[in-house]
Protein backbone atom coordinates (compact mmCIF):
# COMPACT_ATOMS: atom_id res chain seq x y z
CA UNK A 1 0.00 0.00 0.00
CA UNK A 2 2.84 2.54 0.78
CA UNK A 3 4.44 1.72 -2.03
CA UNK A 4 1.27 2.31 -4.30
CA UNK A 5 0.74 5.24 -2.90
CA UNK A 6 4.99 6.46 -3.36
CA UNK A 7 4.10 6.01 -6.79
CA UNK A 8 1.09 7.89 -6.93
CA UNK A 9 3.13 10.53 -5.65
CA UNK A 10 5.52 10.60 -7.46
CA UNK A 11 3.39 10.53 -10.98
CA UNK A 12 1.82 13.37 -9.32
CA UNK A 13 4.72 15.48 -8.90
CA UNK A 14 5.74 14.49 -12.92
CA UNK A 15 2.84 15.62 -13.52
CA UNK A 16 2.74 19.15 -11.83
CA UNK A 17 6.47 19.43 -12.72
CA UNK A 18 5.76 19.09 -16.57
CA UNK A 19 2.90 21.58 -16.04
CA UNK A 20 5.05 24.14 -14.69
CA UNK A 21 7.92 23.67 -17.05
CA UNK A 22 6.19 23.55 -20.21
CA UNK A 23 2.84 25.73 -19.81
CA UNK A 24 3.14 27.52 -16.02
CA UNK A 25 6.91 29.09 -16.90
CA UNK A 26 6.66 29.86 -20.19
CA UNK A 27 3.23 31.60 -19.15
CA UNK A 28 5.52 34.21 -16.49
CA UNK A 29 7.90 35.39 -19.04
CA UNK A 30 4.79 36.07 -22.12
CA UNK A 31 6.45 33.05 -24.32
CA UNK A 32 4.90 30.58 -26.69
CA UNK A 33 7.43 27.51 -27.08
CA UNK A 34 4.97 26.56 -30.19
CA UNK A 35 3.09 23.51 -29.30
CA UNK A 36 -0.20 24.69 -29.37
CA UNK A 37 0.15 26.11 -32.64
CA UNK A 38 1.55 22.73 -33.98
CA UNK A 39 -1.68 21.05 -32.24
CA UNK A 40 -3.93 24.02 -33.84
CA UNK A 41 -2.66 22.69 -37.10
CA UNK A 42 -2.92 18.81 -37.30
CA UNK A 43 -6.69 19.61 -35.66
CA UNK A 44 -7.63 21.43 -38.74
CA UNK A 45 -6.00 18.69 -40.80
CA UNK A 46 -7.93 15.87 -38.91
CA UNK A 47 -11.38 18.57 -39.09
CA UNK A 48 -10.76 18.81 -42.78
CA UNK A 49 -10.60 15.51 -43.39
CA UNK A 50 -13.86 14.11 -41.20
CA UNK A 51 -15.43 16.98 -43.26
CA UNK A 52 -14.58 15.54 -46.47
CA UNK A 53 -15.81 12.15 -45.08
CA UNK A 54 -19.24 13.52 -44.20
CA UNK A 55 -19.83 15.00 -47.31
CA UNK A 56 -18.45 12.02 -49.21
CA UNK A 57 -21.02 10.18 -47.23
CA UNK A 58 -23.85 12.25 -47.71
CA UNK A 59 -23.14 11.91 -51.40
CA UNK A 60 -23.17 8.55 -51.58
CA UNK A 61 -26.51 8.06 -49.65
CA UNK A 62 -28.47 11.20 -51.71
CA UNK A 63 -27.05 8.25 -54.75
CA UNK A 64 -28.53 5.51 -52.84
CA UNK A 65 -31.97 7.21 -52.52
CA UNK A 66 -32.01 8.54 -55.99
CA UNK A 67 -32.76 11.70 -54.81
CA UNK A 68 -31.81 14.85 -56.62
CA UNK A 69 -29.02 16.79 -55.20
CA UNK A 70 -29.51 20.52 -54.24
CA UNK A 71 -26.65 22.67 -52.65
CA UNK A 72 -28.22 24.08 -49.67
CA UNK A 73 -26.91 27.45 -48.76
CA UNK A 74 -24.35 27.43 -45.67
CA UNK A 75 -26.97 29.08 -42.88
CA UNK A 76 -28.78 28.04 -40.21
CA UNK A 77 -31.84 30.15 -41.19
CA UNK A 78 -34.91 28.55 -41.59
CA UNK A 79 -36.85 31.41 -43.27
CA UNK A 80 -35.88 34.50 -45.16
CA UNK A 81 -37.43 37.52 -43.82
CA UNK A 82 -38.37 40.56 -45.81
CA UNK A 83 -36.49 43.24 -44.47
CA UNK A 84 -38.88 45.79 -45.94
CA UNK A 85 -39.91 48.82 -43.21
CA UNK A 86 -43.30 48.63 -41.81
CA UNK A 87 -44.11 51.90 -43.97
CA UNK A 88 -42.96 50.71 -47.26
CA UNK A 89 -45.23 47.54 -46.29
CA UNK A 90 -48.08 49.18 -45.29
CA UNK A 91 -48.48 50.90 -48.96
CA UNK A 92 -51.20 52.61 -50.70
CA UNK A 93 -54.19 55.50 -49.90
CA UNK A 94 -57.24 54.63 -48.67
CA UNK A 95 -60.18 56.11 -48.14
CA UNK A 96 -60.45 56.28 -44.00
CA UNK A 97 -58.12 55.69 -40.96
CA UNK A 98 -57.73 52.26 -41.01
CA UNK A 99 -57.86 49.09 -43.85
CA UNK A 100 -58.32 45.41 -42.56
CA UNK A 101 -55.24 44.52 -45.42
CA UNK A 102 -53.62 45.84 -42.54
CA UNK A 103 -53.54 42.94 -40.37
CA UNK A 104 -51.90 40.97 -42.89
CA UNK A 105 -48.50 42.12 -42.39
CA UNK A 106 -48.86 42.42 -38.44
CA UNK A 107 -49.64 38.64 -39.22
CA UNK A 108 -46.83 38.20 -41.14
CA UNK A 109 -44.54 39.59 -38.74
CA UNK A 110 -46.22 37.37 -36.34
CA UNK A 111 -45.39 33.53 -38.00
CA UNK A 112 -42.06 34.68 -38.80
CA UNK A 113 -41.06 35.41 -35.02
CA UNK A 114 -43.19 32.22 -34.14
CA UNK A 115 -40.81 29.97 -36.37
CA UNK A 116 -37.53 31.44 -36.03
CA UNK A 117 -37.57 34.85 -33.95
CA UNK A 118 -34.06 37.10 -34.62
CA UNK A 119 -34.01 37.08 -30.64
CA UNK A 120 -34.03 33.86 -28.76
CA UNK A 121 -32.31 32.34 -30.80
CA UNK A 122 -28.79 34.77 -29.94
CA UNK A 123 -29.17 32.84 -26.82
CA UNK A 124 -28.30 29.36 -27.76
CA UNK A 125 -25.24 27.55 -28.93
CA UNK A 126 -24.47 28.88 -32.90
CA UNK A 127 -24.99 26.26 -35.14
CA UNK A 128 -22.51 24.72 -37.43
CA UNK A 129 -21.86 23.73 -41.04
CA UNK A 130 -20.18 21.01 -40.55
CA UNK A 131 -19.43 18.90 -37.51
CA UNK A 132 -16.38 19.55 -35.46
CA UNK A 133 -16.01 16.30 -33.94
CA UNK A 134 -17.44 17.22 -30.56
CA UNK A 135 -20.24 16.11 -28.50
CA UNK A 136 -22.00 19.05 -29.62
CA UNK A 137 -23.07 18.99 -33.40
CA UNK A 138 -25.42 19.83 -35.89
CA UNK A 139 -28.92 18.57 -36.47
CA UNK A 140 -27.77 17.68 -40.42
CA UNK A 141 -25.43 14.95 -38.63
CA UNK A 142 -26.14 11.52 -38.75
CA UNK A 143 -23.73 8.02 -38.95
CA UNK A 144 -21.81 8.44 -42.08
CA UNK A 145 -19.03 5.27 -41.49
CA UNK A 146 -17.35 3.45 -38.73
CA UNK A 147 -13.67 5.13 -39.44
CA UNK A 148 -15.09 8.47 -38.71
CA UNK A 149 -17.07 7.27 -35.70
CA UNK A 150 -13.34 5.52 -34.37
CA UNK A 151 -11.77 9.08 -34.61
CA UNK A 152 -15.08 10.84 -32.87
CA UNK A 153 -14.08 7.97 -29.93
CA UNK A 154 -10.60 8.52 -29.72
CA UNK A 155 -11.10 12.43 -29.45
CA UNK A 156 -13.36 11.85 -26.56
CA UNK A 157 -11.13 9.83 -24.94
CA UNK A 158 -8.28 12.25 -25.95
CA UNK A 159 -10.34 15.17 -24.70
CA UNK A 160 -11.99 13.65 -21.15
CA UNK A 161 -8.74 11.56 -20.52
CA UNK A 162 -5.66 14.09 -21.67
CA UNK A 163 -6.77 17.18 -22.05
CA UNK A 164 -9.60 17.35 -19.16
CA UNK A 165 -6.87 16.51 -16.62
CA UNK A 166 -3.87 18.83 -17.77
CA UNK A 167 -6.37 21.71 -18.34
CA UNK A 168 -7.93 20.90 -14.75
CA UNK A 169 -4.54 21.43 -13.62
CA UNK A 170 -3.82 24.87 -14.62
CA UNK A 171 -6.85 26.40 -13.88
CA UNK A 172 -6.41 25.24 -10.23
CA UNK A 173 -2.72 26.67 -10.55
CA UNK A 174 -4.25 29.69 -12.21
CA UNK A 175 -7.01 30.73 -9.95
CA UNK A 176 -4.70 29.69 -6.54
CA UNK A 177 -1.79 32.10 -7.80
CA UNK A 178 -4.66 34.79 -8.28
CA UNK A 179 -6.18 34.72 -5.06
CA UNK A 180 -2.43 34.67 -3.42
CA UNK A 181 -0.81 36.57 -4.84
CA UNK A 182 -3.42 39.63 -5.48
CA UNK A 183 -3.45 39.02 -1.53
CA UNK A 184 -0.08 39.26 -0.60
CA UNK A 185 0.36 42.60 -3.08
CA UNK A 186 -3.02 43.63 -1.11
CA UNK A 187 -0.66 43.96 1.76
CA UNK A 188 1.27 46.54 0.11
CA UNK A 189 1.16 50.35 0.57
CA UNK A 190 -0.02 51.99 -2.41
CA UNK A 191 2.42 53.63 -5.12
CA UNK A 192 4.05 52.51 -8.70
CA UNK A 193 5.67 48.81 -6.95
CA UNK A 194 2.24 47.96 -5.82
CA UNK A 195 0.41 48.75 -9.07
CA UNK A 196 3.84 46.92 -11.19
CA UNK A 197 3.21 44.02 -9.18
CA UNK A 198 -0.52 44.06 -8.84
CA UNK A 199 -0.19 44.07 -13.54
CA UNK A 200 2.69 41.16 -13.28
CA UNK A 201 0.14 38.97 -11.33
CA UNK A 202 -2.88 39.42 -13.40
CA UNK A 203 -0.65 39.22 -16.44
CA UNK A 204 0.58 35.88 -15.44
CA UNK A 205 -2.48 33.91 -13.83
CA UNK A 206 -4.31 34.95 -17.03
CA UNK A 207 -1.89 33.95 -19.69
CA UNK A 208 -1.69 30.52 -17.12
CA UNK A 209 -5.44 30.28 -17.08
CA UNK A 210 -5.75 30.78 -20.89
CA UNK A 211 -3.14 27.88 -21.48
CA UNK A 212 -5.92 26.16 -19.30
CA UNK A 213 -8.18 26.50 -22.03
CA UNK A 214 -6.10 25.84 -25.00
CA UNK A 215 -6.50 29.16 -26.10
CA UNK A 216 -5.10 30.82 -28.77
CA UNK A 217 -6.02 34.23 -28.93
CA UNK A 218 -4.98 36.70 -32.15
CA UNK A 219 -4.91 40.67 -31.23
CA UNK A 220 -5.03 42.78 -33.89
CA UNK A 221 -4.14 46.66 -34.05
CA UNK A 222 -2.25 46.93 -31.02
CA UNK A 223 -1.31 50.27 -31.11
CA UNK A 224 -5.29 51.20 -30.57
CA UNK A 225 -4.79 49.03 -27.15
CA UNK A 226 -7.09 50.94 -24.42
CA UNK A 227 -5.10 53.68 -22.55
CA UNK A 228 -5.46 54.42 -18.46
CA UNK A 229 -8.20 56.91 -17.31
CA UNK A 230 -10.28 55.14 -20.64
CA UNK A 231 -13.51 53.22 -21.14
CA UNK A 232 -12.57 49.71 -22.84
CA UNK A 233 -16.11 48.42 -23.85
CA UNK A 234 -16.59 44.92 -25.61
CA UNK A 235 -19.26 42.66 -26.90
CA UNK A 236 -19.74 39.69 -24.83
CA UNK A 237 -19.88 35.91 -25.33
CA UNK A 238 -18.74 34.28 -22.68
CA UNK A 239 -16.99 34.81 -19.20
CA UNK A 240 -13.86 33.73 -20.17
CA UNK A 241 -14.23 37.23 -22.44
CA UNK A 242 -12.16 38.84 -19.29
CA UNK A 243 -9.31 36.79 -19.24
CA UNK A 244 -8.82 37.18 -23.11
CA UNK A 245 -8.86 40.47 -23.03
CA UNK A 246 -6.37 40.52 -19.73
CA UNK A 247 -4.31 37.93 -21.45
CA UNK A 248 -2.81 41.17 -23.33
CA UNK A 249 -3.48 44.17 -21.34
CA UNK A 250 -4.59 44.86 -17.26
CA UNK A 251 -7.71 46.55 -16.97
CA UNK A 252 -9.94 47.22 -14.02
CA UNK A 253 -13.39 45.40 -13.99
CA UNK A 254 -16.57 46.09 -13.38
CA UNK A 255 -19.20 44.14 -12.60
CA UNK A 256 -21.57 42.37 -9.22
CA UNK A 257 -20.45 41.01 -6.37
CA UNK A 258 -20.76 37.05 -7.08
CA UNK A 259 -20.83 34.27 -3.91
CA UNK A 260 -18.52 31.65 -3.59
CA UNK A 261 -15.46 30.83 -5.80
CA UNK A 262 -16.30 33.82 -8.02
CA UNK A 263 -16.67 36.00 -4.57
CA UNK A 264 -13.15 34.87 -3.54
CA UNK A 265 -11.59 36.11 -6.34
CA UNK A 266 -13.61 39.24 -6.55
CA UNK A 267 -12.46 39.93 -3.19
CA UNK A 268 -8.79 38.87 -3.08
CA UNK A 269 -8.19 40.95 -6.67
CA UNK A 270 -9.61 44.43 -5.78
CA UNK A 271 -7.13 44.31 -2.43
CA UNK A 272 -4.83 44.79 -5.61
CA UNK A 273 -6.16 46.47 -8.16
CA UNK A 274 -9.21 48.84 -7.85
CA UNK A 275 -11.64 46.80 -9.70
CA UNK A 276 -15.13 48.05 -8.99
CA UNK A 277 -17.70 45.42 -7.51
CA UNK A 278 -21.01 46.49 -6.82
CA UNK A 279 -24.03 44.53 -4.50
CA UNK A 280 -27.51 43.92 -6.23
CA UNK A 281 -29.14 47.21 -4.69
CA UNK A 282 -26.25 49.14 -5.73
CA UNK A 283 -26.52 47.98 -9.43
CA UNK A 284 -30.00 48.96 -9.33
CA UNK A 285 -29.23 52.36 -8.09
CA UNK A 286 -27.72 53.76 -11.71
CA UNK A 287 -27.31 57.26 -10.13
CA UNK A 288 -24.99 55.70 -8.25
CA UNK A 289 -23.00 53.45 -10.60
CA UNK A 290 -22.33 55.99 -12.88
CA UNK A 291 -21.21 58.07 -9.86
CA UNK A 292 -18.23 55.36 -8.89
CA UNK A 293 -17.15 54.87 -12.45
CA UNK A 294 -16.91 58.71 -13.52
CA UNK A 295 -14.93 59.35 -10.09
CA UNK A 296 -12.58 56.06 -11.72
CA UNK A 297 -12.16 57.65 -15.07
CA UNK A 298 -11.52 60.85 -13.68
CA UNK A 299 -8.10 59.59 -12.20
CA UNK A 300 -6.02 59.30 -15.47
CA UNK A 301 -3.28 56.82 -13.61
CA UNK A 302 -5.86 54.09 -12.94
CA UNK A 303 -6.31 51.06 -15.30
CA UNK A 304 -8.64 51.38 -18.32
CA UNK A 305 -12.44 50.31 -17.12
CA UNK A 306 -13.46 47.14 -18.92
CA UNK A 307 -17.27 46.84 -19.34
CA UNK A 308 -19.75 44.76 -21.35
CA UNK A 309 -23.05 47.04 -22.08
CA UNK A 310 -24.78 44.31 -23.47
CA UNK A 311 -25.40 42.83 -20.15
CA UNK A 312 -25.27 39.42 -20.81
CA UNK A 313 -23.76 37.00 -22.93
CA UNK A 314 -24.49 36.52 -26.91
CA UNK A 315 -23.95 33.35 -29.08
CA UNK A 316 -20.85 34.77 -31.18
CA UNK A 317 -22.95 35.89 -33.71
CA UNK A 318 -24.71 38.99 -32.97
CA UNK A 319 -24.44 42.41 -30.90
CA UNK A 320 -27.25 43.62 -29.17
CA UNK A 321 -28.14 46.92 -27.37
CA UNK A 322 -25.43 48.55 -25.58
CA UNK A 323 -26.82 50.16 -21.92
CA UNK A 324 -26.37 53.57 -22.32
CA UNK A 325 -25.17 54.26 -18.76
CA UNK A 326 -21.21 53.10 -20.02
CA UNK A 327 -21.70 55.94 -22.29
CA UNK A 328 -22.79 58.90 -20.11
CA UNK A 329 -19.50 58.72 -17.83
CA UNK A 330 -17.44 60.80 -20.24
CA UNK A 331 -14.01 60.24 -21.00
CA UNK A 332 -12.42 58.31 -24.27
CA UNK A 333 -14.03 54.84 -25.01
CA UNK A 334 -11.95 51.99 -26.90
CA UNK A 335 -14.31 49.66 -28.69
CA UNK A 336 -13.05 45.86 -28.63
CA UNK A 337 -14.53 43.43 -30.75
CA UNK A 338 -14.09 39.70 -30.12
CA UNK A 339 -14.99 36.89 -32.21
CA UNK A 340 -14.47 32.88 -31.37
CA UNK A 341 -13.83 30.44 -34.15
CA UNK A 342 -16.62 27.69 -33.19
CA UNK A 343 -14.95 25.00 -35.09
CA UNK A 344 -13.30 24.48 -32.11
CA UNK A 345 -15.27 25.12 -29.41
CA UNK A 346 -18.07 26.39 -28.08
CA UNK A 347 -17.39 29.65 -25.89
CA UNK A 348 -20.96 30.75 -25.48
CA UNK A 349 -22.48 30.65 -21.91
CA UNK A 350 -26.00 30.05 -21.45
CA UNK A 351 -26.21 30.92 -18.00
CA UNK A 352 -30.27 30.80 -17.51
CA UNK A 353 -29.89 26.61 -18.62
CA UNK A 354 -26.08 26.05 -17.37
CA UNK A 355 -24.57 26.65 -14.50
CA UNK A 356 -20.19 27.63 -13.94
CA UNK A 357 -18.98 24.66 -13.27
CA UNK A 358 -20.97 22.82 -16.39
CA UNK A 359 -19.99 25.58 -18.65
CA UNK A 360 -16.13 24.80 -17.47
CA UNK A 361 -16.40 21.39 -17.96
CA UNK A 362 -17.44 21.63 -21.51
CA UNK A 363 -14.88 24.55 -22.56
CA UNK A 364 -12.06 22.23 -21.01
CA UNK A 365 -13.34 19.43 -23.06
CA UNK A 366 -13.49 21.46 -26.31
CA UNK A 367 -10.78 21.00 -28.65
CA UNK A 368 -9.56 24.70 -27.57
CA UNK A 369 -10.58 28.38 -27.82
CA UNK A 370 -9.66 30.19 -30.82
CA UNK A 371 -10.54 34.14 -30.82
CA UNK A 372 -9.60 36.85 -32.32
CA UNK A 373 -9.76 39.95 -30.84
CA UNK A 374 -9.83 43.84 -32.42
CA UNK A 375 -8.98 46.74 -30.80
CA UNK A 376 -10.86 49.41 -32.62
CA UNK A 377 -9.66 53.32 -32.76
CA UNK A 378 -10.78 55.08 -29.70
CA UNK A 379 -14.03 57.44 -30.06
CA UNK A 380 -15.49 60.00 -28.07
CA UNK A 381 -19.18 61.86 -27.77
CA UNK A 382 -19.73 64.00 -30.59
CA UNK A 383 -21.23 67.60 -30.10
CA UNK A 384 -25.09 67.16 -30.07
CA UNK A 385 -25.00 63.47 -29.90
CA UNK A 386 -26.94 61.92 -27.14
CA UNK A 387 -25.80 58.94 -25.02
CA UNK A 388 -27.96 56.28 -26.89
CA UNK A 389 -26.83 57.54 -30.13
CA UNK A 390 -23.50 57.10 -29.00
CA UNK A 391 -23.72 53.79 -27.55
CA UNK A 392 -25.04 52.45 -31.25
CA UNK A 393 -22.06 54.14 -33.07
CA UNK A 394 -20.07 52.77 -30.92
CA UNK A 395 -22.03 49.12 -31.60
CA UNK A 396 -22.27 49.32 -35.26
CA UNK A 397 -18.16 49.65 -35.38
CA UNK A 398 -17.79 46.52 -33.35
CA UNK A 399 -20.43 44.66 -35.02
CA UNK A 400 -18.60 45.73 -38.90
CA UNK A 401 -14.95 44.98 -37.49
CA UNK A 402 -15.73 41.22 -35.73
CA UNK A 403 -18.62 40.22 -38.80
CA UNK A 404 -21.70 39.76 -36.23
CA UNK A 405 -25.06 40.92 -36.70
CA UNK A 406 -26.16 44.53 -35.05
CA UNK A 407 -29.52 43.71 -33.83
CA UNK A 408 -31.62 46.26 -31.77
CA UNK A 409 -32.86 44.51 -29.20
CA UNK A 410 -32.28 43.91 -25.45
CA UNK A 411 -29.90 41.36 -24.23
CA UNK A 412 -32.47 41.54 -20.99
CA UNK A 413 -34.94 39.53 -22.78
CA UNK A 414 -33.00 36.43 -22.08
CA UNK A 415 -34.63 36.77 -18.89
CA UNK A 416 -37.58 39.20 -19.01
CA UNK A 417 -40.50 39.21 -21.62
CA UNK A 418 -40.48 42.35 -24.10
CA UNK A 419 -40.62 45.80 -22.44
CA UNK A 420 -43.83 47.83 -23.14
CA UNK A 421 -41.53 50.47 -24.69
CA UNK A 422 -41.16 48.91 -27.62
CA UNK A 423 -44.45 47.53 -28.36
CA UNK A 424 -45.67 51.44 -28.18
CA UNK A 425 -42.86 52.31 -30.45
CA UNK A 426 -44.33 50.21 -33.04
CA UNK A 427 -48.02 51.12 -31.96
CA UNK A 428 -46.75 54.62 -32.64
CA UNK A 429 -45.36 54.28 -36.44
CA UNK A 430 -48.71 52.34 -37.05
CA UNK A 431 -50.56 55.37 -35.51
CA UNK A 432 -48.23 57.97 -38.20
CA UNK A 433 -49.03 55.56 -41.08
CA UNK A 434 -52.38 56.61 -40.43
CA UNK A 435 -52.42 59.62 -40.18
CA UNK A 436 -50.72 60.29 -43.22
CA UNK A 437 -53.67 57.97 -45.07
CA UNK A 438 -56.08 59.89 -43.48
CA UNK A 439 -54.84 63.61 -44.09
CA UNK A 440 -53.32 62.26 -47.76
CA UNK A 441 -57.56 60.86 -47.73
CA UNK A 442 -58.76 64.47 -47.09
CA UNK A 443 -56.55 66.26 -49.36
CA UNK A 444 -57.89 64.06 -52.47
CA UNK A 445 -61.26 64.96 -51.86
CA UNK A 446 -60.53 68.37 -51.27
CA UNK A 447 -59.17 68.73 -54.58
Amino acid sequence: MEELLAAALQLLSFWFMLAFLLIVLPSIFGVSLGISELYLKVLMKILEWATLRIEKGIRRRQQQQQQQTQTLPSSSVIIQRDQTSMENSIVGLHCGDFELSDVFYFCKKGFEAIVEDEVTQRFTSEELVSWNLLTRTNVNFQYISLRLTIVWVIGVFVRYCLFLPLRATLATIGILSMIVGTTLVGQLPNGKTKDWLSDLVHLTCSRILVRSLSGNVYYHNKENKPQKGGICVANHTSPIDVIILTNDGCYAMVGQSHGGLMGVIQRATVKACPHVWFERSEMKDRHLVTKRLREHVSNKDKLPILIFPEGTCINNTSVMMFKKGSFEIGGTIYPVAIKYDPRFGDAFWNSSKNGIVSYLLRIMTSWAIVCHVWYLPPVTREDGEDAVQFADRVKSAIARQGGLTELPWDGGLKRDKVKDTFKEEEQKTYSKIIGNRASSSRAVFTD
